[in-house]
């Protein structure tokens, strides 16, 4: 559907109310959000609760938590018109929180707004206002300590369990919508029973109706989403740091020449924002970081190489998500294999993914995605250029140390300049991205790991 007609049949979009819920077992959250003129939707959010008996709705810090998750959800219901009026009944926006909230909006859909052809402005492409007020509610007394560490299921997330594991009696890990490839990864660490946290949203299916009617769909920044989530569990079980597995890579835009980023909300730009606005916003003692964000992609593979006891349990391919497989055809499947082909054997890779990418002609044209030859990189999320290359050329060098045949991609890839330009580029372990925001105790393990890699 055309989105200038979509704005003018239907102007408004309302955010009227979030309702808490409480049981003894778990908190629900649910939305109300409505197009005028086309349907209202009632989202849902649930999170299992620890078995102290206490009563968190009344929190103020949680009403805020809450808020702001109902204003990062009400994105994949907005994309649908692209309303030009959004507004707030059930909460205060003061002039700083809605320019945070156009910001991460505008940003968080340029995938979106990329793809469907949307020449959307950062100020004009919204209108949002408030009419409701402040959530109020008591203040919280509780201590905070230990780590949330949310979990995917991929290699970055067995990195930060694995190099927190010193830390093990005071960590959480924490999944949204448990799939079973996230679940079987943190139970591989050690995260069962009370030590794993389980939160589900739900997607009002009446939104998926009008998807398959043609009205407009597309990419939303979910990493902004699981931010909301993850402070809202790490405020219900006291949790002091909330320690992402986000690294540098993220900030490459996905669009050449754009700040289009299919990442956007994994950015360390957004980190920054996020931690200002719960700061303000939200107002508990939870620190939200990226614990991998000083490493580079390569780094972060090289050390899960070495974690050889995850390699059959992690997935990172959205497509066989859901069956706890690798598809062998996608962006991510080949990314991964790549950054890994740098440390690990041929047959090592097989058996991880299942597939021979490495010799498939018809991963020829994402192979170019990855390395530059083309100017746009895939809509996934993968590291930078220069990673890759680098990766490439570190693994060829590992074929030939071994007397071994290339294989198909890497034979057509030392035709190019590409092959000229890395092929004497290693991974540095002395390397440290100084823009992250660990609190000092964390660097001193991370640090150490890189010591142990260099050696």
């Amino acid at each position: 559907m055309d989105v200038t007609e979509l704005r003018k049949r239907y102007p408004r979009f309302y955010f009227h109310d979030y309702e808490i819920m409480e049981s003894e077992q778990e908190i629900q959250l649910r939305f109300d959000f409505e197009i005028e003129g086309l349907s209202h939707f009632n989202p849902e959010f649930y999170l299992s609760k620890p078995k102290t008996p206490m009563t968190y709705s009344d929190l103020s810090s949680v009403r805020n938590a809450a808020f702001s998750l109902g204003m990062i959800e009400l994105i994949s219901y907005w994309k649908l018109t692209c309303s030009p009026d959004v507004i707030v009944e059930c909460g205060r926006l003061d002039p700083e929180q809605i320019a945070w909230w156009k910001k991460l909006y505008f940003n968080g859909l340029g995938e979106f707004f990329y793809r469907n052809q949307i020449a959307a402005d950062p100020q004009e492409f919204m209108n949002l206002n408030s009419t409701g007020e402040e959530a109020g509610g008591k203040e919280d007394i509780r201590k905070f300590s230990g780590n949330l560490i949310p979990v995917g299921g991929g290699k970055d997330s067995f990195v930060t369990l694995d190099v927190l594991s010193p830390q093990f009696d005071d960590n959480l890990a924490f999944i949204i919508n448990p799939i079973a490839s996230a679940r079987h990864s943190a139970i591989a660490a050690g995260y069962t029973g009370e030590r794993l946290i389980i939160a589900e949203r739900t997607l009002d299916c009446r939104m998926l109706e009008f998807n398959k009617q043609g009205y407009l769909n597309g990419h939303t920044p979910f990493s902004a989403l699981a931010a909301f989530a993850s402070t809202l569990a790490a405020i219900i079980y006291a949790k002091s740091y909330i320690c992402l597995s986000n690294e540098a890579s993220a900030n490459e835009s996905t669009i050449k020449g754009s700040t289009v980023n299919h990442q956007y909300s994994k950015t360390y730009g957004f980190e920054k924002d996020f931690q200002w606005y719960a700061a303000r916003y939200i107002q508990a003692p939870v620190l939200y970081f990226s614990f991998l964000r000083p490493l580079s992609e390569l780094q972060i593979a090289g050390i899960f190489s070495r974690l050889k006891q995850y390699h059959s349990v992690f997935r990172s391919c959205n497509v066989g998500q859901k069956t706890e497989t690798w598809c062998g055809h996608c962006a991510k499947c080949l990314f991964v294999c790549l950054m890994l082909s740098a440390y690990l054997d041929h047959e090592d890779l097989v058996s991880i993914f299942h597939a021979d990418m490495l010799n498939d002609p018809d991963m020829m044209d994402l192979f170019e995605q990855l390395t530059g030859m083309q100017d746009n990189k895939p809509f996934e999320c993968v590291g930078t250029r220069d990673e890759v290359n680098t990766a490439i050329c570190m693994s060829i060098a590992g074929y030939e140390k071994k007397n071994r045949p290339l294989p198909l991609l890497y034979r057509e890839y030392q035709k190019t300049p590409y092959y000229e330009a890395y092929r004497d580029r290693r991974v540095s372990w002395d390397n440290w991205n100084d823009e992250n925001s660990l609190p000092d105790a964390f660097k001193v393990l991370l640090k150490e790991r890189l010591k142990e890699m260099k050696q």
